[in-house]
């Protein structure tokens, strides 16, 4: 990409405060990547509601709600036990949101409980892989020792980034649906 280019992606994120990537995309698009904050919690409400119902029922493992007490549950991030980012464009002069990864901690400080979504419009673009490369080295340093997730088993997508991030799967033995990944890290 010529240097003027990259000066002008970079100048349409400048008002963008605290840290923050910018990643380029397979098709040569930029995203900022940044960890998810308190006032993003309009941005998450839109993003959820933009998911078309496949992409989320997947993210979910069945229908659900955009409510209060979901956005309360997934904007509650510490940044140690739990984490997320968010992938943002603009958007007619908006920062629109287009993914989010995220991690909680599963209760004993070693194993940490991972997801992503990504819009359905950026699907496919190598926006997920990136989340979860941010994702997963935080969780490394705030001292996890391995990243799981628990998916459909039809979930072609997920079983595609998750055998290039080198995460290995179990069927659950009480329901042929569903399947745990497993990453050490």
């Amino acid at each position: 990409m010529p240097t003027s280019q990259a000066n002008a992606v970079a100048e349409k994120f400048a008002a963008v405060s605290g840290d923050h990537w910018i990643e380029e995309l397979d098709d040569g698009s930029h995203v900022l990547i940044r960890p998810l904050r308190a006032e993003d919690r309009d941005r998450e409400r839109d993003f959820l509601n933009r998911l078309s119902p496949v992409t989320r029922r997947l993210r979910f493992q069945g229908e659900v709600k955009v409510s209060e007490s979901l956005l309360d549950h997934l904007m509650n991030v510490d940044y140690a036990h739990s984490m997320a980012f968010i992938a943002l464009v603009h958007d007619d002069g908006e920062l629109r949101e287009i993914g989010v990864s995220r991690y909680a901690d599963t209760g004993d400080g070693r194993e940490c409980e991972c997801a992503v979504t990504i819009a359905d419009d950026w699907q496919r673009l190598g926006l997920d892989l990136a989340l979860m490369r941010h994702l997963i080295d935080v969780a490394r340093r705030n001292g996890f020792e391995q990243m799981v997730s628990y998916d459909s088993a039809a979930d072609a997508r997920m079983r595609e980034l998750a055998g290039k991030l080198g995460f290995h799967a179990v069927l659950n033995p009480h329901d042929a649906c569903q399947v745990t990944r497993c990453l050490e890290l």
